[in-house]
């Protein structure tokens, strides 16, 4: 189950730059594409015709034109025109609130009367020309809360990321968890430990030694509906750790946003931002394809996991302490379903 009267990342702009993008989001079949002055439109991907995939379509003069028979609708799902035939009467299709922001198209697939722009989660990284970013998309094969455990639970890099991030003292290190409102934070702090390959090189590309002992964080915070943000870094050890003056550290922001597609897949919006060399484009392309191939083995686990559960819907998943972040978050997922399905029941 996931909420609807949320805002998740739909796409991204470069995806809808050349013709429409269907996409499933929370349930809905929706289209995206670039309306009237170039702004973004979203509407149920459905042609009051004959049903056909207005995804299959293309623009012309900001409308959607279904490419089966020609049908041209609005942004708002209203059939405008039509070769020949006479259109203005027929029924309206759904539109979903849409906004461009950050970097990202944002929908709500809820009701939208319910939607709010000021309600898009701020990101200080995204318009400051002191950060870079880089990142790409997966689709995963499995339910959007089982992304959630996983990244509020960074245990298991010592095991499925032994190559790149992970370290036993990952494992050794204890795990503090707490809630403040809507939001989950669970931290890990290790001192005086030699850096894993994709922070030596990190090290390196800030132009610091790699072969040192550093202290490292992970600091992972939770907002609903499903945005992990997680502060992560190592620095010189003795220097200050996580507080550590700029030119002894190399930090960065992993961006986490997970867009359920359907009750076992959801759309990964994943990327690494970061707050030095910001302009150096070779670093950003090397970071972004060190983490895709952290990320892709995520995506193997994962996927795997969901067939299992799929084939024991009976077994109950055991929980330890290393799971606080991700039950605190499904606890807030819960409230957030709760309030709907009490909103549909009075309504």
């Amino acid at each position: 189950m996931f909420p609807k009267n949320a805002w998740y990342v739909a796409c991204t702009p470069d995806e809808i730059a050349e013709k429409p993008l269907g996409r499933q989001i929370c349930g809905e079949k929706i289209v995206f594409y670039r309306g009237e002055k170039g702004r973004v439109a979203a509407v149920e991907d459905f042609c009051p015709h004959r049903g056909a995939p207005l995804s299959l379509g293309f623009v012309r003069d900001g409308n959607l034109v279904c490419g089966y028979h020609g049908l041209e609708m609005g942004c708002e799902g209203k059939a405008v025109a039509m070769p020949g035939q006479r259109v203005r009467g027929f029924p309206c299709i759904r539109s979903y609130a849409v906004e461009e922001r950050h970097g990202f198209v944002w929908v709500w697939p809820g009701d939208r009367e319910l939607a709010d722009p000021a309600a898009i989660h701020h990101l200080e990284w995204a318009d400051n020309p002191e950060w870079a970013y880089g990142g790409g998309l997966y689709h995963i094969g499995c339910d959007y809360r089982l992304m959630v455990d996983n990244l509020m639970d960074l245990t298991h890099e010592t095991y499925v990321h032994a190559s790149s991030i992970g370290q036993k003292e990952i494992d050794e290190a204890p795990v503090t968890t707490k809630v403040e409102g809507e939001q989950v934070i669970t931290s890990r702090f290790m001192e005086n430990v030699m850096a894993p390959p994709f922070w030596r090189a990190a090290l390196r590309g800030n132009g610091l030694a790699d072969d040192v002992p550093v202290d490292r964080w992970q600091i992972c915070r939770f907002s609903a509906p499903s945005h992990v943000m997680i502060e992560v870094g190592v620095a010189h050890a003795g220097k200050g750790g996580y507080h550590a003056p700029a030119e002894y550290k190399a930090s960065s922001i992993v961006v986490d946003f997970i867009t359920p597609e359907t009750e076992t897949s959801h759309w990964y919006f994943w990327g690494m931002a970061r707050n030095f060399k910001p302009h150096d484009a070779a670093l950003t392309e090397s970071i972004r394809t060190g983490q895709g191939r952290i990320f892709s083995e995520d995506r193997a686990m994962l996927e795997l996991q969901q067939q299992n559960i799929l084939r024991h819907p009976q077994r109950k998943l055991l929980m330890l302490n290393i799971d606080a972040g991700g039950v605190q978050s499904r606890r807030i997922i819960d409230r957030w379903l709760a309030r709907e399905q009490q909103a549909e029941r009075t309504a």
